[in-house]
């Protein structure tokens, strides 16, 4: 399987968790909403770097990659890695919390996020998705 092929099918993938992510912010269900939208975020940038031929990191936040390679990209997308990085490293951030709650507090994840919180992380995920689909409109054609 080719460079190509395994960003698309990254693609897909985040596409997949970002539809999971809404539907469970539609049902109340807010830390498996931001836990999606990291795996959106995370299978979508890497699919970036693969377009552009980089292995990505067997790692859940590929920011540092991403920021250190962007003259690889096309200047529209340069100027979007800020943003994408930084949304990866908070959703990175909330991975483990959003799945197992807080340990030290004794709080499940059901307790830890708002419906506001779980949206903002939807929204940057289906905002970070929407940009690599377009680079990879751009790039395979």
């Amino acid at each position: 399987m080719n460079n190509v092929e395994l960003a698309l099918s990254y693609v897909n993938e985040a596409k997949r968790r970002l539809k999971t992510a809404e539907n469970a912010l539609n049902e109340d269900a807010l830390a498996y909403c931001i836990r999606q939208s990291q795996e959106a975020v995370e299978l979508a940038l890497k699919a970036a770097l693969r377009l552009v031929g980089i292995e990505p990191p067997k790692a859940h936040d590929v920011s540092p990659i991403l920021m250190s390679e962007r003259e690889r990209f096309p200047k529209w997308f340069q100027e979007i890695i800020p943003e994408a990085a930084g949304t990866s490293r908070w959703l990175r951030r909330e991975r483990e919390p959003s799945m197992y709650g807080d340990e030290e507090l004794g709080l499940p994840p059901t307790k830890l996020y708002s419906e506001a919180y779980a949206r903002k992380a939807y929204l940057s995920a289906k905002e970070v998705l929407e940009q690599v689909e377009r680079l990879f409109g751009e790039i395979k054609l």
